[in-house]
């Protein structure tokens, strides 16, 4: 391909944000862009990993010559979230995901670089750069430029503000041209920008995917489990996961299952081909799509069933897992999968080894919205809430609020629900959950708690530094898991709701649980 609009155009398609863009046009007039995409060596790559691979799918059409960095430095610093001893195993286990992820898109790898960060970000020259960027960036400024992709807390390690630095160096050591990442690291590119010049060094084009939802409507996230398929799900776990997805009727804007389509199967369509939407006869029958634009229209107008589209868009994931599966036979990467993502271990050096260690990750908390109230027949002081908490129907809850909250300040009101209680009977109504409360007794109040700003019902409540893990089904009543763990809930002077001093937060939206007016309060 000589034409370099040709080639800018597939460079820069379905891209949110492109910084550099002049710059990029004088390369190519000239020679092939040189580009790097880093990934951070932590949880197991699932299939949203697919939408990065479709832009070095592009990137390699225009003749870009393209570097996939193996971030394991950077998995390291970022809170710890990958332990030295699993990073090398957690490495070689991205390297094969991605080069099968590849593999099954018809990439060539023969024209991609591979590179592990620790073989160079360890060497005395970029240690030295390090610490001369240390020497001109501001803590403020480093704190900034890591606050969507670097957990923040309110007193973070050092680590976690190196992290955007080293990003920024890698441009400069992987001799790029152009950085390609999510929308979410724009602030690191425009500290890179910034800072690389401070130092020497030129300033890089920056290349922006727009953040593509997962299922439930938010982030696709490795430690969301309900929110991502693994690339090694069978075709009955695609099933399970894509019937939970959320994918309203006519809407195009938070729907995971229709941005897949678009950043996924339509990019990696060959010239020609369409998209094929079955339906029943009676519905229209079989309908083929050759733009993304043309399906989301009819999506948007109803033409395209939530069900029918969720069918279609299974059997391309399917198609698109199948080879990477076949590759994942081999007993070598079956072996390593397991090394690199063991199995939790039991709790031990205690008088309980042997059990389960209990911490927060076992509660299913997520926010809630009150669609329906009313007193219950038969007792006074109790309201039966139906309650939306991002489920195909609302959750029944009983809760004892009556002589707290007015009824017409329960009807929409959001609010914080424990879902994992084994369901009980109250007075003939069985409850499905708990509204979590601020509650002192001298003088008797009660609060319900605050969702997080920007959350959205369904979205789960973790506790900082407990966020990976999956929540019991069903918490145990004779382990007392939710009473063990209720003891050391409370709320904060600053009203934020935290647990052994750590924030509740929302998970998607990053923001705490907070409470209207009880300090040093238990919740229950």
């Amino acid at each position: 391909m000589a034409n370099f609009e040709e080639k800018k155009c597939l460079i820069t398609r379905n891209l949110q944000e492109v910084l550099g863009e002049e710059k990029l046009l004088e390369i190519l007039k000239q020679r092939d862009v040189k580009i790097y995409w880093g990934t951070a060596t932590t949880g197991r790559p699932h299939v949203a990993y697919f939408v990065p691979m479709s832009k070095i799918a592009d990137f390699l059409k225009a003749g870009c010559e393209v570097t996939i960095l193996f971030a394991d430095l950077h998995a390291y610093l970022d809170n710890m979230k990958a332990p030295w001893e699993l990073l090398a195993l957690r490495t070689q286990y991205y390297e094969a995901a991605i080069k099968a992820m590849l593999t099954s898109i018809g990439v060539p790898l023969e024209k991609l670089r591979f590179v592990k960060g620790t073989d160079y970000q360890l060497s005395k020259e970029y240690t030295l750069d390090v610490y001369r960027l240390t020497s001109v960036i501001t803590e403020h400024d480093a704190k900034k430029a890591g606050a969507e992709v670097v957990k923040q807390v309110e007193h973070p390690l050092l680590s976690g503000l190196l992290y955007p630095g080293l990003q920024a160096l890698d441009e400069e050591y992987l001799k790029v041209d152009a950085q390609f990442g999510g929308v979410d690291q724009r602030k690191i590119f425009t500290m890179a920008e910034k800072y690389l010049p401070q130092l020497g060094y030129s300033k890089r084009i920056h290349l922006m995917n727009p953040m593509v939802p997962g299922l439930t409507g938010g982030k696709m996230s490795a430690s969301e489990e309900d929110s991502k398929i693994d690339l090694l799900d069978n075709p009955a776990n695609v099933k399970k996961k894509l019937k939970k997805a959320f994918c309203e009727p006519g809407n195009i804007t938070d729907n995971g299952v229709l941005s897949f389509t678009k950043h996924v199967i339509f990019p990696l369509m060959k010239p020609n081909e369409g998209f094929k939407v079955s339906r029943a006869k009676e519905y229209g029958g079989d309908i083929e799509y050759l733009k993304f634009a043309d399906l989301e229209e009819a999506f948007a107008k109803q033409e395209v069933h939530p069900g029918d589209l969720k069918a279609s868009v299974e059997q391309a994931i399917n198609k698109l897992l199948a080879p990477i599966q076949e590759i994942f036979k081999d007993c070598k990467l079956q072996e390593l999968a397991k090394k690199a993502y063991p199995a939790p271990q039991k709790a031990k050096g205690n008088p309980n080894a042997g059990n389960e260690e209990i911490t927060p990750a076992k509660l299913d908390i997520r926010v809630g919205r009150i669609v329906e109230v009313t007193r219950h027949p038969d007792a006074d002081s109790l309201y039966v809430e139906k309650i939306d908490v991002g489920e195909e129907e609302p959750r029944v809850v009983v809760s004892g609020l009556v002589n707290y909250v007015p009824i017409e300040c329960m009807q929409n009101r959001e609010v914080v629900v424990l879902c994992n209680l084994k369901p009980a009977k109250m007075r003939g109504i069985e409850s499905k959950g708990m509204v979590l409360c601020a509650s002192i007794d001298e003088p008797k109040q009660v609060e319900p708690l605050l969702p997080p700003i920007g959350s959205k019902p369904g979205e789960r409540i973790v506790v900082e530094t407990y966020e990976i893990g999956e929540p019991d089904d069903v918490l145990n009543p004779k382990k007392k898991v939710w009473e063990k763990l209720q003891a050391d809930l409370k709320t904060s002077t600053e009203l934020v709701a935290v647990w052994q001093g750590n924030k509740l937060i929302g998970k998607i939206c990053g923001n705490a649980v907070t409470t209207a007016s009880l300090v040093n309060a238990p919740i229950k």
